[in-house]
């Protein structure tokens, strides 16, 4: 039995999968200790059982392609490579377009969603969030999702960390340590903290 307030959780059935992704994809508040936050608790518990097999011995990029699948239900478009590391407290509502790569030390929150077009690049130890907390103090333990869309041709440097509800336009680049806070125009050059507009391609 794990300590604090959390329990162990079972093994998700299909029907709650189906729930809880139909709830986040919702936008709808989250709340805390509710049946919805008992389903982002397995689905958590689930991600880091997968992710912690596949990145304690690496064997091959086609078994770490295979062990992908397995966390995103799906079978991944033509030419997805990730090389390991990389986290997720989700894993259940994440989409990639064909060509995507994913480099080491990557994590992604998508329980709000993540959506990432062809060919789209991203760079080391990126962090994608797709989850925010209710900025009333009596509230904060609630959630909100909001989800990601990440353009296709698009680049994101090293470190950088995109937030909730953030758009980049297809082609646009992320310059590397930038923090994402609002939408990027396609084929645009942004960086900084916030990022800005730097210039257009």
């Amino acid at each position: 039995m794990a300590k604090g307030n959390y329990e162990d959780s079972p093994e998700m059935t299909q029907d709650e999968i189906d729930r809880f992704v139909a709830y986040m994809n919702s936008g709808e508040e989250v709340i805390a200790g509710s049946d919805v936050h008992r389903l982002m608790t397995a689905a958590s518990e689930r991600a880091m059982r997968i992710t912690s097999r596949m990145n304690a011995q690496f064997d091959s990029l086609s078994d770490t392609r295979a062990q992908l699948e397995e966390l995103w239900r799906c079978e991944l478009p033509e030419g997805v490579g990730l090389f390991p590391p990389f986290t997720t407290d989700c894993g259940l509502n994440t989409h990639l377009g064909e060509g995507v790569f994913i480099n080491a030390g990557c994590r992604f929150q998508d329980q709000g969603g993540i959506y990432i077009g062809d060919r789209a690049l991203i760079g080391h130890n990126c962090v994608i969030a797709t989850l925010n907390h209710n900025m009333d103090p009596a509230k904060r333990a609630n959630l909100l999702p909001a989800p990601v869309h990440i353009g296709s041709d698009a680049w994101l440097g090293a470190n950088v960390t995109v937030l909730p509800g953030v758009t980049i336009g297809d082609g646009a680049v992320v310059a590397a340590g930038a923090v994402v806070t609002k939408d990027v125009a396609p084929n645009t050059v942004v960086g900084g903290v916030p990022a800005k507009l730097i210039k257009e391609l």
